[in-house]
């Protein structure tokens, strides 16, 4: 009777997870604290499936051996050699075929208790779709709104920082949600990697505790926020930062220092508004970049951009807002966003007490 192979929902059971796909195909998702040990790169990978359809199987299937053998006696060497002999690792391609299989095999004759996920790669992705449209279902979260500048996101981490369970969906995105939210330095993950890591983090969650989160649109940048999660956050209970136009205007140039310092990635971002702004006005815009008027420019674009964007999408998208408390605040320096965080918990506490 042939073995039934490990499942995802056996992946505790194993003391280190490979991923011998290929480092593309790493770098767009994969299992969470997984290791990449390519059998075949990425040169490769294309190498063999040219042979495959161009030539023939066989042809493909020889290469691909003497390729496939020689990564993994590297990987032997250079990664596993001081692995002892009870060491247990799960290994997984893209389906569970040829590419971890072979790794497999290596491995169980060495005398290691080796692993091959059942599905690979592809049994790791359903079961994320899976539980990322029923996992949401099982939480309650409070959801933190406010015009754009109203140091949300660091509010939501102070309230991480008083020990409550937090869902920082710009951080896991790498993006600040806005036409100017693009980070200079960082680069989104892909939308699979993000539901990954959503999922990873939805999963360390209390049901019995609430979730605080930022009030967001669908996408975040380029990626879209799982539909089942959406519907979830936006009938929360919402806590409304009513912070002062100049406290938010200090906010915001503090916080995106870093366009000040590359002018010309800032009047990149602004000529993204094109179609939503006159030209006199981004022309205007552009004007005051050149001439680092900086607080006029910020105000502008609040007054005139981003505050009517934000009053539409809010009214349509988190019905309960109207009615939410109000939480004023001329001050959003790091105390100041401090205190915000302790009234919004104590008050959160207080309506479910």
């Amino acid at each position: 009777m042939k073995a039934q192979r490990p499942t995802v929902a056996d992946l505790a059971d194993f003391d280190e997870i490979i991923d011998v796909r290929s480092p593309a195909e790493f770098a767009e998702d994969h299992i969470p604290d997984a290791i990449n040990c390519p059998v075949l790169d990425d040169a490769q990978r294309i190498e063999v499936g040219t042979l495959y359809k161009q030539v023939s199987p066989f042809e493909a299937k020889k290469i691909g051996a003497a390729l496939i053998s020689e990564n993994i006696a590297r990987h032997l060497k250079e990664r596993f050699l001081d692995r002892p002999k009870h060491w247990k690792p799960l290994i997984y391609c893209w389906r569970g075929g040829e590419r971890s299989g072979s790794m497999t095999t290596i491995f169980r004759a060495i005398g290691w208790p080796a692993g091959q996920l059942d599905g690979g790669y592809k049994s790791w992705r359903r079961h994320v779709i899976e539980q990322l449209d029923g996992l949401p279902k099982k939480l309650s979260f409070v959801v933190i709104a406010g015009p754009t500048g109203s140091a949300k996101t660091h509010v939501l981490q102070a309230i991480g920082g008083l020990g409550e369970q937090i869902l920082d969906l710009e951080s896991l995105a790498s993006h600040k949600g806005s036409v100017l939210g693009a980070l200079p330095d960082a680069r989104q993950p892909s939308q699979k990697m993000f539901e990954t890591l959503l999922l990873q983090k939805l999963a360390g969650f209390d049901p019995a505790r609430p979730v605080y989160v930022e009030a967001e649109s669908r996408k975040v940048g380029n990626l879209h926020v799982p539909e089942a999660l959406m519907a979830q956050i936006r009938v929360g209970d919402c806590y409304f930062i009513n912070a002062s136009l100049s406290a938010r205007v200090s906010f915001l140039l503090r916080d995106y220092a870093y366009f000040t310092r590359n002018t010309e990635y800032l009047s990149q971002r602004l000529a993204a508004l094109h179609g939503l702004q006159s030209k006199e006005t981004l022309a205007g815009w552009q004007a005051q970049v050149a001439a680092g008027e900086w607080p006029q420019l910020v105000e502008e674009l609040l007054t005139l951009h981003y505050d009517p964007l934000y009053r539409r999408s809010q009214a349509t998208h988190y019905a309960g807002q109207p009615d939410s408390p109000r939480f004023a605040s001329d001050d959003l320096s790091p105390d100041g966003i401090k205190q915000l965080a302790s009234a919004i918990v104590q008050g959160q506490r207080a309506h479910t007490a």
